[in-house]
């Protein structure tokens, strides 16, 4: 009998010290060492998007290497080729990742249409209008398998900036590609506003980089007083081929991201796209070690308070900088400069 009880205690005494040791460690203890598979799909290159996947895969290293998991990235870019995207993304689905990773809009919607039936979890990093476009339901209860980050443009926020740099202006040159959904609503927005103040626009748009610099040479033609860009990825990709041309025209180009005014234009305003994929990456760490559900996890937006200007192209227009960043305070969070480099590596 009392070595029965002895076996009794001490079963009872390793399944207690069992349950305070699981209950203690909490938090992703339970995945510790354990490895996880992300397919990552880029877009187009350009320094927007690139700045926003290499800071995807510093924090997730960051976050693997703190908390003792792995995470095996797969990256691919679809330079805007609809056909190469629907391939990465059936290549990612044939090796079994645990989660995508949709850098802008076109990569998103394709990634959400592609696991409606495998539920493959997707997190998406800069979306504009993540609502309008259908990729989720609303903003606080994305739905479905998805969710992400959201480099929203308050468009009315830029053209404050415009005016308020030349009252005068009458004529606003808007340059886009009709194709980009993450331009859309930003023009209609900008027409809005202009059509409120009776100021005159010219629209030209452009697919190609040829095309977006026959647009830019149009506008100068039509001798517009400025230039407004939203975070337009086919304009991006063009940026440092037009730059000059509009610099040496005299006319400021405004436009929706800092890396605008890495690749040479007068502003870049909006979010942080290095914070956007430190923010990205922690979703996907959320996603998969905390076990958060996408469909109940809300879309994450960002003050859109900072102006970058491009202290070289300021010059180069006759614009004092100090002055113009007393003119553009009272619009902005903060007002940063930046110089001309292909990359923010370059800095």
């Amino acid at each position: 009998m009392k070595k029965l009880i002895s076996v009794l205690l001490s079963m009872m005494l390793a399944l207690g010290l069992t349950a305070c040791g699981s209950g203690d460690e909490g938090g992703a203890s339970g995945d510790e060492g354990k490895t996880y598979s992300v397919g990552i799909c880029n877009y187009v290159d350009d320094a927007s998007l690139n700045q926003i996947v290499a800071n995807i895969e510093a924090q997730l290293q960051a976050l693997g290497e703190e908390n003792n998991v792995t995470f095996e990235i797969s990256y691919d870019n679809c330079n805007a080729d609809a056909n190469v995207l629907s391939q990465i993304i059936a290549n990612f689905v044939a090796n079994d990742v645990d989660l995508m990773v949709a850098v802008a809009t076109p990569v998103a919607m394709a990634m959400q249409s592609a696991t409606e039936e495998n539920q493959i979890p997707v997190v998406f990093a800069a979306v504009s209008d993540p609502v309008s476009t259908g990729v989720v339901a609303s903003l606080e209860a994305p739905g479905s398998n998805i969710t992400g980050t959201s480099d929203y443009l308050d468009t009315n926020a830029i053209m404050n900036l415009i005016f308020a740099a030349d009252p005068d202006a009458d004529k606003i040159g808007l340059l886009y590609d009709l194709g980009q959904d993450s331009s859309t609503t930003a023009i209609a927005d900008a027409k809005a506003y202009l059509d409120a103040k009776g100021v005159a626009y010219v629209e030209r748009t452009g697919t190609t980089v040829d095309e977006v610099m026959l647009a830019a040479q149009a506008l100068i033609a039509d001798e517009v007083d400025a230039i407004f860009t939203p975070s337009d990825n086919t304009i991006m990709n063009a940026q440092l081929s037009i730059y000059e041309t509009l610099t040496e025209a005299g006319i400021p180009q405004y436009t929706g991201a800092d890396s605008f005014a890495l690749n040479g234009a007068f502003l870049g305003y909006g979010v942080d796209y290095a914070n956007l994929g430190v923010e990205t990456a922690n979703m996907v760490y959320d996603v998969l070690v905390n076990g958060s559900n996408p469909a109940s996890t809300p879309v994450k937006t960002f003050d859109n308070g900072t102006a970058t200007v491009n202290t070289e192209t300021c010059a180069a227009l006759g614009i004092d900088f100090d002055a113009i960043s007393e003119v553009f305070a009272p619009f902005c969070t903060k007002v940063q400069s930046i110089t001309t480099a292909e990359s923010f590596d370059e800095l």
